[in-house]
């Protein structure tokens, strides 16, 4: 990768080495994970079929792996997740459930005549049955109360830290048959023939960095036997780790899951759905320059995309799912039932352009962050992959100076996705995104680099504190010190005020922020609006860096951070570049608790809205309602308007715009846990908008924020109280 692009791409997180334990110099490769696989796992169909996992479907999985031409292009990991196990060996090992799984040896081998590899699941510890026998482990004089933690406590993230009675007993590899029982339980999978090992519930990890657990030493040990087996045994660890031990991760597994699951479990009526798939987008860039040949893979989860309606998704959400797997070289390995899999889910996994993308080695850096958002991959071989997706609902044309990638122009470009040339594009290039869209292109760049751009950073430390605000060190940090303690409350920010431009323009601005799962900023500049930066992360000590464009005016800018109903990442700096001629998207959010709420409604946490926040108890009451009264547009029109709520089963939502007759629309979800987006056209006066939500005689859903855009073929510049950003 040219300079050009690597100075406006994030900090490597592994600039903070001396947080990881371990080097990642003698990465395992056990020379299966030079690429990240392509398979299936059982999981997805697991969480909305009890009785789906057993030997006999299993084995028709692989078969349809073969039969429906998945093989073909690549496919070759069929695996077991949780549920296989029914007992234990004489010498505390699990085997299998013989109900469900009456011969695992001839199933695996079955798998292996189709030409593929076979993955199972277990947890670090020893389950409760297993201690209560105190069997022999093989081989030695110890029994497994011999090799326990003492005083006992739970063994992973799925017990209770401290409990005498958890659901795996941690084991205490200091102690003599503690390696040797790890050899033994792996020696036995290696004698079915086992390929791959997911290694769940790891902590630090998990949500759960109870150091009573810390599984670090478990995964070493995994990693151990496997080499010890003698057989080339995939070694995965889940799921959510910190980012903070990446050195034993990368050292000892061949992928990390860097995320909770992604489907619902019951929480909605699909597989999964977009806020789940959003969340991947959010998570990533903390991640982005950890993954490679040497340094195994970043796991996003099941892919669920082939399923029709069951998987939750629509068909544009489907293939930007696809596309981000592909860009970030993530193991794909589909849910849902092969043995249905649909026409259009069979393209999207089956495209072998995408498919090359995600096998290359080269995984892409998030360039441009928020609502349009840009990653890109240098393939080393003189081309690019580009990937511009829409985060948003509502249709959108997205632009790209070629000048942000440190480009001059293309000279020639091929859409992946469609298999079309798309010939030269100097200067920018635009195209239309569908919601939730995007478009995937290969890009061989004309001869030469676009000039650097001026840049400045500003220290969250040397900010303005207000409110229970601070500075704590940071081992990670610009500067070695970050800013936590915001949000929660209007006045717990951080403001930068002396941020300086040149000329009034449209500006990048990159946030360095630190976060365990996901939280979001309110920020504003000036006395101007809020706007929503979602992030996510894996560490409160390694800087995620993003980049957003913002709206500043010449001479001196106050940019304030914060939340004031929900919770934000800590805050290490921004930096802000560029000639002030960076596009803007034409899309305007606003969130419901950052509106005027009346009556009963209440603004509080919801960990997928945006904004980590919502406004609920609506309706019910002519007073209970929801009011956005600065919906600022340059012109009278007709617009986009994205609603996006949260309800189970239906309920009507009334809306009125600048006091006109109201007009109810009937709105249908399966979950409060997850936002629905609902796209309808409106009549909106040039400068400043009122609309209302609410209803009177019935509940309302609750609401998470509205986007205002223009149709598609009428964009419109930036404009609001403080400052004005026309496109340049």
């Amino acid at each position: 990768m040219d300079a050009n692009i690597r100075s406006l791409l994030p900090r490597c997180a592994l600039a903070c080495g001396l947080l990881a334990v371990a080097s990642v110099a003698g990465a395992q490769v056990n020379g299966v994970a030079q690429r990240p696989y392509l398979g299936w796992s059982t999981f997805s169909q697991q969480t909305i079929d009890n009785d789906f996992f057993t030997q006999a479907n299993v084995i028709k999985q692989s078969d349809a792996m073969v039969s429906s031409g998945l093989g073909a292009h690549g496919y070759n990991y069929i695996n077991m997740d949780s549920g296989w196990q029914g007992s234990f060996d004489a010498n505390g090992r699990p085997i299998p459930d013989t109900v469900k799984f009456p011969d695992i040896k001839a199933l695996i081998d079955h798998i292996h005549h189709n030409g593929q590899k076979a993955g199972i699941y277990w947890i670090p510890g020893v389950e409760e049955p297993a201690v209560l026998a105190n069997s022999p482990i093989l081989g030695t004089p110890y029994h497994i109360q011999d090799i326990l933690a003492v005083p006992y406590t739970a063994g992973n993230a799925f017990g209770t830290p401290n409990s005498t009675s958890p659901y795996h007993y941690k084991i205490d590899f200091s102690k003599p048959g503690a390696q040797e029982y790890m050899d033994s339980v792996v020696a036995l999978y290696a004698s079915w023939g086992v390929d791959f090992i997911k290694l769940d519930g790891v902590s630090p990890g998990s949500y759960t960095d109870d150091l009573s657990i810390n599984n670090l030493a478990d995964v070493q040990a995994w990693s151990k036997a496997i080499a010890k087996s003698g057989r080339p045994i995939w070694l995965t660890v889940s799921w959510a780790l910190d980012q903070d031990y990446l050195g034993t991760w990368q050292q000892f597994s061949n992928a990390r899951r860097i995320d909770d699951d992604v489907e619902c479990e019951g929480r909605c009526a699909t597989l999964t759905d977009w806020p789940r798939i959003y969340k991947r987008f959010r998570d990533l860039p903390a991640w982005q320059d950890a993954a490679g040949p040497k340094l195994g893979w970043n796991d996003l989860d099941s892919l669920d995309i082939g399923d029709g309606a069951l998987d939750g998704l629509t068909n544009d959400e489907k293939r930007s799912a696809m596309t981000l797997w592909s860009i970030a070289n993530a193991p794909i390995y589909l849910g849902g039932d092969l043995t249905k899999l649909d026409p259009f889910g069979k393209q999207l996994a089956t495209n072998d352009e995408v498919l090359a993308v995600n096998q290359s080695g080269k995984p892409a850096k998030q360039v441009i962050g928020g609502d349009q958002q840009v990653w890109v991959s240098d393939q080393g071989d003189g081309s690019y992959v580009v990937a511009l997706f829409n985060m948003n609902a509502t249709p959108t044309m997205a632009t790209l100076p070629w000048r942000q990638l440190g480009l001059l122009g293309a000279r020639q470009m091929r859409d992946l996705w469609t298999h079309r040339e798309l010939g030269r594009s100097v200067g920018e290039y635009s195209t239309r995104l569908e919601g939730h869209g995007v478009q995937l292109l290969k890009v061989w760049p004309t001869v030469g680099h676009a000039p650097p751009v001026p840049s400045a950073s500003y220290e969250a430390e040397a900010a303005t504190l207000a409110g229970s605000a601070a500075v704590y060190g940071c081992a990670g940090c610009s500067g070695g010190n970050k800013v936590g303690g915001l949000g929660l409350g209007a006045g717990n920010t951080v403001t930068f005020n002396n941020v300086y431009v040149r000329r009034t323009g449209i500006y990048q601005m990159q946030i360095n922020s630190m976060v365990l799962g996901l939280r979001s900023y309110l920020y504003k500049v000036g006395d101007g609006r809020f706007q929503t930066f979602n992030s996510g992360g894996a560490s409160f000590q390694l800087p995620s860096a993003s980049t957003v464009p913002v709206c500043l005016k010449a001479g001196f800018n106050a940019i304030q951070f914060g939340n004031p109903t929900s919770y934000p990442p800590d805050l290490d700096r921004i930096v802000v570049s560029g000639n002030g001629d960076t596009p803007l998207p034409t899309t305007t959010t606003y969130e419901a608790e950052a509106a005027t709420l009346a009556g009963t409604v209440t603004a509080g946490f919801s960990n997928y809205a945006s904004g980590l926040s919502k406004a609920g108890n609506i309706g019910g009451g002519a007073a209970n309602t929801v009011t956005f009264s600065n919906v600022t547009v340059p012109s009278a029109g007709v617009y986009q308007l994205e609603i996006d709520y949260f309800t189970s089963g239906v309920r009507t939502l009334v809306m009125t715009v600048n006091g006109r007759s109201p007009r109810s629309l009937d709105l249908d979800g399966s979950t409060f846990d997850d936002p629905v987006p609902k796209v309808i056209q409106v009549v909106l006066k040039a400068g400043v908008n009122t609309i209302g939500f609410g209803n009177a005689t019935g509940y309302a859903p609750d609401l998470d924020r509205i986007v205002v855009a223009p149709l598609v073929d009428s964009p419109w510049s930036f404009d609001n109280s403080t400052q004005t950003c026309g496109r340049q």
